[in-house]
């Protein structure tokens, strides 16, 4: 896929190449309502933040503007729902219909209204996994299984996932954390950075998705020192993305550690369970 495609290009606006322009206020904004939304819980100054920031982008730059507002039509649907680890079907059924419109719509308005394809999620690109490529995702496991008993268990933060040992349960466990892995990945990277990639430059639209990332799962359970190491791993998601250009290739890392983040869960709630963790 090629820079265009990503947003990167040329025709995303000479902005893009400078250090510092006035777009950065009206998306730095957008990335601070998110921490209002999902961190402080606080929906009208959250939202006051968005129109702000919308209105600032209407100053500044039309297509800003739209890419703005695309972002903040997901942020606001999913900050519409609780957004909690529950995997009952009835909140599973409510999120995830939060999570479809976070990613749909902004994919829609771009694909089939603005028709510039700004949102895309290249799963098919056609280059195999390097070397490297492959040996980061068995490096991806070695930290999960480094990292995630000893913050999980040590911080008492897994009880704020539900405590499964039926079968049903244990299904509905593995198929909450891969779903919201995928979502992850198909909003903060492939839409959000993906559009503020076309109006910043790299290192200030990754920033910037970073703290939306972080701020959601803050909200979604992971507390305590949580944001020492997602913050890093949402900045890491991105770049991979920028260089590989490839969906699938973010996807798998993401799921593999939550595979590993499943199985502590499981461990944690069951201690004689999957007795495989040192913490």
């Amino acid at each position: 896929m090629s820079d265009r495609a990503l947003g990167t290009g040329s025709g995303a606006g000479v902005s893009v190449r400078n250090a510092v322009s006035l777009k950065l206020l009206p998306a730095a904004l957008v990335s601070l309502s998110g921490f209002v939304l999902f961190v402080l819980e606080e929906r009208i100054p959250g939202y006051g933040l968005l129109a702000v920031a919308l209105a600032l982008a209407g100053f500044i730059d039309r297509a800003l503007l739209r890419d703005l507002a695309l972002i903040a039509a997901g942020l606001v649907a999913i900050s519409l729902v609780p957004i909690t680890t529950d995997i009952s079907t009835e909140h599973m059924l409510v999120m995830g219909t939060a999570m479809i419109l976070a990613v749909g719509v902004p994919y829609t308005m771009s694909r089939f209204v603005f028709k510039d394809h700004g949102v895309r999620f290249p799963v098919l690109t056609g280059h195999p996994w390097t070397r490297a490529e492959k040996w980061y995702l068995a490096a991806v496991v070695v930290m999960g299984y480094a990292l995630l008993p000893a913050y999980m268990v040590n911080t008492g933060v897994y009880n704020n996932w539900p405590a499964v040992s039926d079968p049903e349960g244990i299904f509905r466990l593995f198929l909450g954390t891969n779903a919201l892995g995928i979502w992850d990945e198909l909003f903060f990277i492939c839409t959000v950075f993906a559009l503020l990639r076309r109006h910043l430059p790299l290192g200030q639209a990754n920033l910037l998705q970073a703290v939306l990332f972080t701020s959601f799962l803050w909200e979604l359970g992971f507390h305590a020192w949580a944001p020492v190491f997602i913050f890093p791993f949402a900045l890491l998601q991105a770049y991979i993305f920028t260089r590989t250009k490839s969906l699938s290739y973010i996807v798998a890392v993401h799921l593999l550690f939550d595979f590993v983040l499943f199985l502590v869960l499981l461990h944690a709630h069951n201690r004689a369970w999957i007795d495989i963790f040192v913490y």
